[in-house]
């Protein structure tokens, strides 16, 4: 259950377009932070994650944030600043689950090695989907897990929200702020669509005579996006972008993705639901987890900012600067995690998420504020960097690492700490759940 905003330059604070999203996905399906730099290619064919469509010539430097067994990826950016991020959405239109087409997260990554602006995406994408279709498993241990998929698609100057059924598509382009959560949002009202879109729903007897044709009430499947709690989360996301309007910047943004279904107080992880924004799963009825979080200032005429965690729970991590072009990720900071707890920095901030969901509130008292204090350090050393003017890349790559560095030694401090007190757990049905994860994934 992820979600996806995208606020214009006319209502940011800075003027630079601002793309965030979290990725939600299940708890033991690390995340991974790739860089594939530009490359002239000589294979004729690109193998996707179950089938391969011809390849180009010449693809560009890209950044993604990825499941770690996926060749796709959730979300990401390239070197001209195009920036998309999907999620999965439940249509009428069912697959038939033979792996015969691309998932959302291989047409995300094949547009972001090919295209330079947001509509030369827009136009790939849908193509991609109509030729090829979306018959694709995009889930992890859950077998079952076929969806559909939407897009926000960004660039500096514009932005598009593309939603898909099937092979049928609608695309809206986006004026002042915009979120999605993983349920349909375009209704009545759209800029482009697949050219038989309306008669392929009259055909299913979708559509009612008399009335205008609606998208959103033709094509959404009803029963898992209700259980997705979308509305609640598209609504909440929708009224505080709108009442920041002129002033959104990167640290509402992040506040913004690490947002609960309950104010932090009152808040619990043991009793998180699907509408929380930052997300904890609890169980069969709450499954997912947010495993990655991407927030993106895409600016015009200077380098662009991509803040990941490279963890799970952006409410308890810290979003670090990466910029393009760069190094290749830093070697021995971010190994690739991979299915089983090793040494990567995925794992190793994931056992200190575990102890912190199992303490929640004493935990938090122990180490938050400093949290807090590093991430708005990060950020007003990179809001300097750009005042000066145009920083050289050496400089912005050299913080980069440094800030890694930094929240990677403070995650082992932190875990020290808290191994040494006695603290309360929560809920023994939620200290089990929590057992069982670990034990899945030989996490001690």
């Amino acid at each position: 259950m992820s979600d996806i905003y995208i606020a214009v330059p006319e209502v940011t604070k800075n003027g630079n377009m601002i793309f965030g999203k979290n990725s939600g996905r299940e708890p033991n399906e690390a995340q991974a932070i790739i860089r594939v730099p530009a490359m002239d290619q000589d294979d004729e064919m690109l193998e996707c994650t179950y089938i391969k469509i011809p390849q180009v010539k010449t693809t560009y430097e890209i950044l993604l944030s990825k499941p770690f067994q996926m060749w796709g990826a959730e979300m990401g950016t390239n070197e001209f600043g195009l920036t998309i991020g999907t999620e999965a959405v439940f249509s009428k239109v069912k697959p038939s689950k033979e792996n015969t087409g691309l998932t959302g997260m291989d047409m995300l990554r094949i547009a972001l090695e090919r295209c330079k602006a947001a509509d030369e995406a827009l136009e790939l994408i849908t193509k991609l989907l109509e030729e090829y279709g979306q018959d694709a498993f995009g889930g992890y241990k859950n077998k079952n897990y076929y969806y559909n998929n939407s897009f926000i698609i960004s660039d500096s100057e514009k932005a598009w929200v593309l939603e898909t059924a099937g092979k049928q598509w609608v695309a809206q382009k986006v004026t002042g702020f915009r979120n999605i959560s993983t349920g349909y949002t375009i209704e009545e009202e759209f800029d482009l669509h697949s050219k038989d879109l309306i008669e392929f729903a009259n055909k299913n007897g979708w559509t009612r005579k008399g009335k205008n044709f609606n998208f959103r009430e033709a094509y959404s499947e009803w029963f898992y996006t209700r259980m997705s709690k979308s509305k609640i989360r598209q609504k909440k996301i929708a009224e505080f972008g709108n009442t920041h309007k002129g002033s959104f910047d990167v640290s509402l943004g992040i506040e913004l993705l690490s947002s609960h279904n309950k104010k932090e107080d009152k808040f619990s992880p043991s009793k998180a639901n699907t509408g929380s924004i930052s997300m904890m799963a609890t169980g069969k009825f709450n499954p997912i987890q947010t495993t990655g979080s991407m927030i993106v200032e895409i600016r015009k005429s200077n380098t662009s900012t991509i803040w990941l965690t490279g963890t799970s729970l952006p409410c308890n991590s810290i979003f670090k600067p990466f910029f393009i072009p760069g190094k290749n990720i830093y070697e021995g900071l971010t190994q690739q995690p991979g299915s089983m707890a090793d040494d990567s920095f995925w794992w190793q901030s994931e056992k200190f998420n575990r102890m912190v969901l199992k303490h929640y509130r004493p935990a938090r008292k122990m180490y938050n504020s400093e949290r807090e204090k590093i991430q708005k350090d990060f950020i007003f050393r990179e809001r300097e960097l750009f005042a000066s003017g145009n920083p050289d890349l050496e400089t912005l790559n050299e913080f980069s690492e440094k800030s890694f560095t930094i929240h990677k030694k403070k995650i082992l401090e932190w875990k020290y700490q808290l191994g040494k007190q006695k603290l309360n757990s929560s809920s023994l049905f939620y200290h089990g759940y929590l057992k069982k994860l670990n034990k899945e994934a030989y996490l001690s």
